[in-house]
């Protein structure tokens, strides 16, 4: 509702999907209160507005509503998906990608924050699936005194893996990071004070330190494009029996070979023994603290969109510009046109 005052009194008109606050205990009087309009249905709200602001993709009902005179501004995570990309490249809408904004020193300002619960939540995940009743080893992450602590491994130094370790380490888990940028190991390192192994991440060293661990956590990003498949199926088979592994990159395809899109409904499977959490919308499960989260840092794009369109606030913004992943019925984001082998449009030729 914050929000909505801040458009509103920019001079916007904001329209909610009746509902649509529900999950947070927010009610439709609540965003009128702040001079929201609120539409019925979907149907009525994409008849009604230019500006379409989400959090998740559109699903395939969305998609089919969109029109060229259409900007929307969401989490799209293109690459592991064709038929989505095809569908909003033949909407010829502007689809802007939260997850490819930019920020100061090549940043993801509207990953940050769903990265930062994303990697708090796969500790949390992972401690849960690791008792007993749920599959797992039956270890305490922590330990207590006279036994050992769990070990967990987190893969990539990222966002989520720096908040996973840290989550980690401070439940008292032996805590093993692996990455592939020096100056990044030696700022972690760094920043735990010698409480987590930062580690340069090999073949050899994944190998090693994900068949000792109780808990493997999945934190690597390649911005825009599919996660590389580091944990592989054979690998798997070499884990603990009853080892955890969470898979927080299955939004962009998952980084093991035996990770597959999963819910808060039905959020494991087992494979080869392990169990695996690889739901692709983790923040969800807190959808509170990850709604404020995410309205920090999306609002001042939001009323720069609103009130110049999306080519000024571009030609602005060259931050906002490398968000811009279709356009015009063109794929114009590098990373997903090479991903899926599709004709790439300079993005700032379409201004």
């Amino acid at each position: 509702p914050d929000s909505v005052k801040v458009l509103v009194a920019d001079g916007h008109e904001v329209w909610l999907q009746s509902a649509a606050g529900e999950g947070i205990g927010i009610t439709d009087v609540d965003y009128e209160r702040m001079g929201a309009k609120i539409a019925a249905n979907a149907e009525q709200l994409f008849d009604s507005v230019e500006l379409i602001i989400k959090i998740k993709e559109p699903n395939v009902e969305e998609r089919a509503r969109l029109k060229p005179e259409h900007t929307l501004f969401t989490y799209l995570h293109l690459a592991p998906d064709p038929e989505q990309t095809t569908e909003l490249i033949n909407s010829n809408a502007v689809c802007i990608a939260y997850e490819t904004v930019t920020g100061p020193g090549n940043s993801l300002p509207l990953l940050a924050p769903m990265s930062e619960v994303a990697g708090r939540l796969a500790v949390q995940a992972g401690a849960h699936c690791l008792e007993r009743a749920q599959g797992g080893t039956g270890v305490l992450l922590g330990g207590v005194p006279g036994t050992s602590p769990g070990r967990v491994l987190v893969i990539g130094g990222g966002v989520v893996g720096e908040n996973a370790a840290f989550t980690a380490s401070g439940i008292g888990a032996e805590v093993t990071l692996l990455d592939k940028s020096l100056p990044r190991l030696r700022q972690l390192s760094v920043d735990f004070d010698g409480k987590v192994s930062c580690i340069y991440s090999t073949i050899d060293a994944i190998e090693h330190y994900a068949t000792q661990a109780d808990l493997v956590i999945g934190a690597v990003l390649l911005p825009g494009a599919s996660a590389p498949k580091l944990v592989t199926a054979d690998l798997v088979k070499k884990m603990k029996k009853g080892s955890v592994l969470v898979d927080v990159a299955i939004d962009q395809g998952g980084c093991c070979e035996t990770s597959r899109p999963t819910t808060h409904q039905a959020p494991t499977y087992v494979v080869d023994g392990v169990v695996h959490y690889c739901v692709a919308n983790m923040p969800g499960a807190v959808p509170l603290t990850s709604t404020n989260a995410l309205n920090n840092a999306t609002l001042p794009f939001v009323a720069s969109l609103a009130k110049h369109g999306f080519q000024k606030a571009m030609r602005l913004d060259a931050d906002l510009l490398n968000g811009l992943n279709v356009h015009d019925g063109k794929l114009t984001c590098h990373a997903v046109a090479e991903a899926q082998q599709r004709p790439y449009t300079d993005i700032h030729s379409v201004l």
